[in-house]
């Protein structure tokens, strides 16, 4: 069973049921089915082979599920695309991929009109809007549970974008396996703002609603301002926030909304404080609170904190999910007691197939069925996971995961700039921002205003650096290694 399956059963035996929610505006199961089958017979008829890469660049919209499984029904593989990133990041992604066609929203035309790439096919979601399929017969392909479903890009140590290859098995394990802490039914009323091309957004949220027969609401962008009204209006019982989210809900004035349908917030991304879970939990003492934990490389799913344990077990994220295990490794092939810090290592139906393109960090990171997934962690002897930091210098923003070394890269192509170093800086609302420190070629000058008007033109805007910070002297080790953690404490950070 795929998801597919999935999807063609429901439009048969719940059509009627809502499936999405979008502006009001609502679509069926069966109609959702239907609108699909049009669009895979239209990209069919195009004589992709099966197998090849279709990008999608899209925001959040009723459209975007449609055409995500729309590529899988045609017998090709869907990449959502991060529509917050830079011209430049996304031609990598598309070259690297070597993406056949692209779907795109017309208002991110821009980001795509400068890169040169031989794409098949180039196609507006206005356009296909438009489009006949009067006479396309769709023919369904013979997709197995090994096969690649999506591919997703996600940053790695190095800097260097990958294409993490997930499965329709994985997809459909994920779906099962989130279904069961958030206890799903088709009476569910889902309602999302964060991105549907995040891992998270796509598989941990909307796969689940769509295999339980639930509807899924859909919000184009977040506004703490009304946010509670639209959660009342539209009578949702879960909503998914990374921790900024209900900080600012928290401190907005809302009014007194009908909010009684609602049974679970979900967050993810990062910790949630002590102090924050308990403001959300004293605010809305008759919804569950629950933390999801996972990398794009497990689709994204390792473990969940229940709402039991949100105020007795803070810092942790919880337990293994069905069908998961995972464990602490000594990073020698041996795993570590309870207690002992170590590499996170996942193993499960939902781990990927590996990394595009990439045979080598596919066998570094996939080791005799486990994931070692970069995090560090201990396990307590009730079987609780602990993070103990993320991966090596990774800054969390907001929920955007970015890695100091693409801005570095970045500040490094500015021939006024000697050497610089970017760590993660505390934020009270984003949770993290980044921070350069810059070391200026001598004799040369350079403003802050000059380094952020370059930065601006190659990387995604949520990357800019949030400060800088001009330095005579980077500390270094004495192999010469750049000492972050010096940086940090020098700044009063740790």
């Amino acid at each position: 069973m795929v998801m597919i399956d999935v999807l063609k059963n429901h439009a048969t035996e719940i059509g009627q049921q809502t499936m999405l929610v979008y502006e009001g505006n609502e679509t069926t199961y069966a109609e959702f089915y239907e609108q699909a089958k049009s669009i895979a017979s239209y990209l069919q008829s195009k004589s992709f082979q099966k197998d090849e890469i279709i990008a999608i660049l899209m925001d959040n919209s009723d459209q975007f599920p449609i055409v995500y499984f729309a590529i899988q029904m045609a017998g090709y593989i869907a990449m959502p695309i991060n529509t917050k990133l830079a011209t430049p990041e996304i031609a990598y992604i598309i070259d690297n991929s070597n993406a056949k066609a692209i779907i795109f929203d017309e208002h991110l035309e821009q980001l795509i009109e400068p890169i040169q790439h031989p794409f098949q096919l180039k196609l507006k979601m206005t356009e296909l809007a438009k489009l006949s399929t009067t006479g396309l017969d769709y023919s369904e392909p013979e997709i197995h549970a090994d096969d690649v479903a999506v591919v997703m890009y996600t940053s790695g140590t190095t800097g260097k974008s990958k294409g993490v290859m997930l499965t329709h098995g994985n997809i459909y394990e994920t779906a099962r396996n989130w279904s069961v802490p958030m206890e799903l039914t088709s009476k569910d009323r889902l309602f999302i703002c964060t991105p549907l091309f995040h891992c998270a957004g796509a598989h941990v949220f909307m796969v689940p609603t769509f295999l339980n027969g639930a509807t899924f609401i859909i919000e184009s962008s977040f506004s703490p301002k009304n946010i509670i009204q639209k959660l009342s209006e539209t009578e949702a019982t879960f909503f998914f926030g990374v921790p900024s989210m209900y900080t600012l809900i928290l401190n907005s004035e809302v009014d007194d909304f009908d909010v009684s349908n609602l049974r679970l917030f979900g967050y993810g991304a990062a910790p949630m404080p002590y102090e924050l879970v308990k403001r959300l939990k004293d605010a809305y003492p008759k919804v569950k609170v629950q933390n999801f934990y996972g990398q794009t490389e497990n689709s994204p799913a390792a473990t969940s904190l229940l709402d039991e344990d949100a105020l007795t077990k803070i810092g942790s994220v919880g337990k293994a999910l069905m069908n998961t295990e995972v464990q602490i490794s000594d990073g020698e092939g041996g795993v570590l007691p309870n207690g002992y810090v170590g590499e996170i290592i996942v193993k499960g139906p939902q781990v990927m197939k590996g990394y595009l393109n990439n045979p080598d960090e596919t066998a570094f990171a996939l080791r005799d069925g486990w994931l070692y997934t970069g995090d560090l962690g201990r396990m307590d002897d009730e079987g609780y996971l602990y993070i103990v930091d993320r991966k090596k210098d990774m800054i969390i923003r907001n929920g955007e995961n970015i890695y100091p070394i693409e801005i570095e890269e970045v500040l490094f192509q500015m021939p006024e700039i000697f050497e610089a170093a970017v760590i993660g800086l505390p934020h009270a609302v984003y949770g993290e921002v980044p921070k350069a420190y810059v070391r200026v070629k001598e004799g040369k000058t350079l403003s802050e205003q000059q380094i952020l008007d370059y930065c601006v033109t190659q990387l995604a805007k949520y990357k800019l650096p949030y400060d800088i910070e001009f330095i005579d002297e980077l500390p270094r080790n004495a192999s010469g290694k750049v000492l972050k953690h010096a940086l940090k404490k020098q700044g009063g950070f740790i």
